[in-house]
């Protein structure tokens, strides 16, 4: 062992230097060794790694672009479906006005049917009751003459009154 110097803190000699360099020499050593060894693996890993992070981003961004064309896509889809939407809606008002317009001309041609029938109905009943009232009047004139002549009327003026109406009879008869 050394004794060092009064007032140093470590002796600065021959054995302390080449210590210090075969610790340098060591460590220069251990540095390329572990380079050798070590700096390729971690290059290779961080590349990697690098081209990982790279696919991803590239795939993302490949995703992004394919979802900005999906939407885009999408969007003009929904245009033609609004525009769709509103032809069928203007078709199917049409339509509507069409089958309106053709129920109320049927409904028109079906009322002015029932009113004709009505019209014939009531003329038919007009025309019964004139030839009942005409029937029963003629009744009721002869119940009301044959209760007169039945009262006013003997034997002999019957006979003279039926005869001149058996004669008025065959006249008319041979006329028409």
């Amino acid at each position: 062992m050394q004794v060092v110097p009064d007032g140093r803190v470590f002796g600065l000699d021959a054995q302390t230097l080449i210590s210090i360099g075969i610790q340098l020499f060591n460590a220069i050593i251990l540095a390329l060794a572990l380079g050798f060894i070590l700096y390729n693996p971690v290059k290779d890993f961080l590349r990697k790694r690098s081209e990982k992070i790279q696919k991803q981003i590239d795939d993302s961004d490949a995703a992004m672009m394919k979802a900005k064309e999906l939407i885009a896509e999408y969007e003009a889809k929904i245009k033609d479906i609004d525009k769709e939407r509103l032809e069928i809606l203007e078709a199917a008002r049409l339509k509507a006005s069409e089958e309106s317009k053709k129920i109320l001309q049927e409904a028109k041609a079906e009322a002015e049917a029932i009113k004709e029938r009505s019209m014939e109905s009531v003329t038919a009943d007009k025309k019964r009751l004139k030839d009942e009232t005409r029937i029963y009047i003629i009744e009721l004139a002869s119940l009301m003459a044959q209760k007169i002549i039945t009262q006013n009327i003997n034997d002999d003026t019957h006979d003279k009154i039926f005869e001149e109406s058996l004669a008025k009879l065959e006249a008319s008869k041979w006329q028409s």
